[in-house]
């Protein structure tokens, strides 16, 4: 018997603006959400979310607040392969991720057959023989990788399957990539520190950032301590064994002598970790150290004091990899590598160091 599905009321509605817009009952631009809502007759927010799942489409593209969407439409005519897509997650922490979900329904929408790979890249060692092992038992035409390391972005390359990359290492690399371009937000986050009279500042990144040199927004956190003439080395970048037990003893290190004053930390799931360290050493939050979190999570909401952390558009990386896939379901190529914007937000983590 086939599988019956039951959609929703906003995928019914997003459907049915999916027919106008290839029958050409608009054009260029989209209507929002309230001339929508009048004009089907129903709730404002289901149209507003029947919008929102033709952008994850790729068929609109969001012009900023107060602006219609930007209808895109595939060339008349063009008919786009379905493809069997495989979500290669970086960690098991990815498992959880909101926007990985989103990122597999959106292709769902979209006509391919998207799954997630059967182990993280981090529980194969990104060991490339291990990969392509999985790979081959796959027999995806094509990959999303999550956090790939350089080794293991080169070595997809070579294979010759289109690929996309989220996060990782892919600068220089013939390969579709997307991240969001935390570079001003990490600048930000320093300048606030400093200003509140921080000079014991670390960030916390995974081996993959550091090694075999420190990426890009790494380098911007050096530099950024350095142009306020705060002098750099590994007590301001350390090296720690990727696991939970080098964590700990990463965390019991930093602060046996010369305890930092403020820690930004890279991925959620380590945010909490360290957060719960300090607590229990018997240290206060922000009123002993700091705290900046390099990304958003949905517990933060929940969290008091309100989390400082590094927010990114995680709909824009979406429809960006919707619209690779189309491409390349087109017979295209695609190698595009696009910056989407994250911006610093302040929250209640922060405060002057104990001794102002």
């Amino acid at each position: 018997m086939p599988i019956f599905t039951v959609l929703s009321p906003a995928e019914q509605v997003a459907d049915h603006l999916r027919d106008g817009l290839v029958q050409g009952r608009w054009r260029e631009t989209m209507p929002g959400a309230p001339l929508l809502a009048r004009e089907l007759g129903i709730d404002p927010k289901t149209a507003d979310a029947a919008l929102r799942l033709l952008e994850g489409r790729g068929l609109l593209v969001p012009q900023g607040a107060g602006k219609r969407r930007r209808i895109e439409l595939p060339p008349s005519g063009e008919s786009v392969r379905p493809l069997r897509v495989a979500i290669g997650l970086g960690e098991p922490a990815d498992r959880g991720a909101d926007y990985l979900a989103e990122l597999q329904h959106a292709l769902i929408v979209a006509g391919h057959d998207a799954h997630f790979s059967e182990k993280c890249l981090l529980e194969l060692d990104m060991d490339t023989e291990k990969i392509g092992k999985m790979v081959e038992r796959g027999g995806a035409d094509a990959w999303v990788l999550c956090g790939g390391s350089r080794g293991v972005l080169e070595w997809f390359v070579e294979q010759g399957t289109p690929t996309f990359a989220i996060f990782g290492r892919y600068d220089g690399l013939p390969i579709a990539g997307t991240r969001p371009n935390k570079l001003p937000a990490y600048r930000a986050a320093v300048e606030k520190l400093v200003g509140l009279g921080h000079r014991r500042i670390a960030l916390l990144a995974r081996s993959m950032r550091r090694l075999p040199e420190p990426g890009g927004s790494e380098r911007a956190f050096l530099d950024a301590l350095e142009s306020h003439g705060i002098p750099t080395g590994t007590y301001n970048l350390p090296d720690w064994e990727d696991n939970r037990e080098g964590f700990e003893e990463l965390l019991t290190r930093l602060f046996q002598v010369t305890p930092p004053t403020a820690l930004i930390i890279q991925e959620s799931f380590l945010f909490h970790a360290a957060h719960h360290f300090i607590t229990r050493h018997g240290l206060r939050v922000p009123e002993d150290v700091s705290l900046i979190c390099t990304d958003a999570d949905r517990t933060f909401s929940w969290c008091i004091p309100s989390v400082s952390h590094i927010s990114w558009d995680s709909g824009a990386i979406i429809r960006r990899v919707v619209r690779w896939a189309a491409a390349i379901g087109n017979g295209k190529e695609d190698l595009l590598q696009v910056l989407t914007k994250a911006e610093f937000v302040e929250g209640g983590t922060i405060a002057p160091p104990p001794d102002r």
